[in-house]
């Protein structure tokens, strides 16, 4: 598919001195969304630049879904400024929504028409005369692979055919920059990475990504940048190598051991002697090092000795559990 992109107005992007004009697509600046007494959302600062993935992580409650229902123009912002495309949605929002495509949580397809006429339909919201419809929803349907599907109502397809129907159909009006709020959940992992290809192919065109996901390796994969959104505030930000590099060390060690060992094993110790974290886990515990094997060497050296050890390199998880903590957020 030939994405025909439009022409971006000039956006703004806050420094301590000035709005400094600049393309980009998308602008926070100290964003706030309240509910009464409770901040959903609490002074975020953050701007993407054009034809990259941006993504926004977090745990239930962080305040993803408020940010992304203000940029998207359905939810009016509480403070701060927001810009998409240099335009204010409050005042301009009928024409950012000519430009934005939106991917919602859950679909919100039409179950008693066909894949093709889902999109049919759609296109007719932006004024697409019904007799060119058909062209451009066929078009879609063979970009998302879903050529042998478009006389198919929706209802007998599957999760993985919906979703997909649903991004086709956020592309209709060739948008500057889709919104995607947890795009692949509940998919399973080939319908995923087929999504995930997908998405890399409008990115290549030019297409703007910003992306919520709870999915770690989906935020590797596809993000250029994220933040990572606790409370109703930003608590880190940059590409996922960065936030590897500066918030936990370069590889982890899983180290198992029976109820007898557990409680004898010496660990915590070793691991506060050699100035080390470690998580203790029901089932194991988690030091970190920049050295995996040089550290399992020296914790028998000391008389640790798990029953089974595992080396990895950190990850973006390992970050993101770092920042926001284990316990459930509900």
């Amino acid at each position: 598919m030939d994405c025909s992109l439009h022409k971006s107005s000039k956006a703004m992007r806050w420094s301590p001195l000035a709005w400094v004009i600049v393309n980009l697509p998308l602008v926070a600046n100290r964003l706030t969304k309240r509910f009464g007494d409770f901040t959903a959302v609490d002074g975020i600062s953050f701007s993407v630049e054009p034809g990259e993935t941006f993504g926004v992580l977090g745990p239930n409650g962080a305040g993803k879904s408020s940010t992304m229902k203000m940029v998207s123009t359905i939810s009016p912002r509480t403070g701060g400024e927001l810009q998409i495309f240099g335009l204010d949605p409050e005042r301009d929002g009928r024409e950012i929504r000519t430009r934005l495509g939106v991917v919602p949580q859950e679909d919100i397809l039409d179950i008693d028409l066909t894949a093709r006429e889902n999109l049919m339909i759609y296109q007719r919201y932006f004024g697409v005369p019904w007799r060119q419809t058909r062209a451009k929803a066929d078009q879609l349907l063979e970009f998302m692979q879903l050529g042998d599907r478009g006389d198919s109502k929706v209802e007998p397809l599957s999760g993985g055919m919906r979703r997909r129907l649903t991004i086709a159909r956020a592309l209709v009006n060739d948008p500057e920059m889709i919104l995607l709020d947890e795009p692949t959940t509940g998919l399973d992992p080939q319908a995923r990475h087929l999504l995930w290809e997908r998405l890399y192919r409008l990115k290549e065109q030019g297409v703007t990504l910003l992306l919520t996901t709870h999915y770690m390796d989906e935020a590797e994969q596809l993000a250029d940048r994220l933040v990572i959104m606790d409370n109703g505030a930003i608590v880190a930000e940059g590409s996922p190598s960065q936030l590897i590099t500066e918030h936990t060390t370069r590889e982890v060690v899983e180290l198992r051991f029976d109820d007898d060992q557990h409680r004898a094993s010496g660990l915590v110790p070793a691991a506060a002697a050699a100035g080390l974290r470690l998580d203790e886990l029901p089932d194991r515990h988690l030091v970190y090092a920049d050295d995996g094997d040089a550290l399992i060497a020296h914790l028998r050296d000391v008389g640790v000795n798990p029953l089974g050890t595992y080396v990895r390199r950190s990850s973006l998880e390992d970050v993101f559990l770092t920042l926001t903590g284990r316990s459930l957020n509900e």
